[in-house]
This record gives structure tokens, sequence and C-alpha cells, in this order.
């Protein structure tokens, strides 16, 4: 069952800049496997963390070095590598799976993961979402010939 989902995506050139203005950026959000690949590739993993902290409902518990975005053959889709409370906030969420899609093209970056539980897993609760209400939640119109 999927219990969240989380999106992101970055201007290439713009986290190029933000790096090359802040080189301390990369050792305090990637891991040093990570810090081996070009920038382009960074930026989808900066997308591809802030997408999973957003599947996740939140960043308490979790830390950027302990996010590894790992790829184990050109034809193999990436996956990701958490340790430390990282780890144990996905487990305690009862999370069981963890899909990553990355892509790159036009200057931008994206990802998107998917957060799966077993069935019986609360969904997790989005972050800095506004209030829809559902069609429950309408007042019923006002008869406008009936008085206040």
């Amino acid at each position: 069952m999927i219990v969240g989902i989380g999106v992101d995506l970055v201007d290439i050139p713009r986290f190029e800049r933000t790096i090359e203005r802040t080189p301390k950026l990369l050792e305090r959000l990637f891991t040093p496997h990570e810090r081996e690949l070009p920038l382009r590739s960074l930026a989808a993993r900066y997308a591809a963390k802030e997408a999973l902290i957003k599947a996740l409902g939140g960043s308490d518990g979790v830390h950027w070095s302990e996010i590894e975005i790992a790829r184990l053959g050109e034809s193999v889709p990436p996956r990701f590598a958490l340790s430390g409370s990282t780890a144990e906030v996905v487990a305690a969420r009862g999370i069981t799976v963890l899909h990553l899609s990355l892509s790159h093209d036009a200057g931008l970056a994206i990802a998107y993961v998917t957060a799966e539980a077993a069935d019986g897993v609360e969904a997790v609760e989005p972050v800095g979402v506004e209030y829809t209400p559902g069609l429950d939640d309408v007042p019923e119109p006002e008869d406008p010939e009936e008085p206040r």
C-alpha cells in the first residue's frame, strides 16, 4: 500500500552556482561515493533526497549524510541506501519499499519517490500542503428564500 509520495525539481545551473559559491555543501549533502559524480547527477540526487523527505512527511530524524542514492549498474534503477536514524525513521513508519525515479534534461533534474508499507499502516501526513475540503466538509448552499 502506498503511504507516501514525494517529488522534487532542481534547476541544475542554479544548483551548480550554489555549490561553486559554497563547496562545503557537498560534504554536508552527499556521501563520499556520491561526491565523485558530476554536478548534474548530484542535482538529481539532491532532488531524490528532498523527494524522500516529502514522502516521509517531514525531516524529523532524517540526515542528509545517511541517505545515499546507489547505482548498481547502467540498466539497474537507482536505489536508496539508508543508514542511522534515517533508516530507523523509515522502519518506524512501517515503510518496507522505497521506489525512486530520477531524470535530468534541459537544465532540470527531477526525482519521484513512492513509499510503500504493509496493509494497515496509515499514510504519512503531508507537510506544507494546504487543506482542501472534501465533499463532506463543504457547507450546503444557503437558500435565498429562507430567513437567516
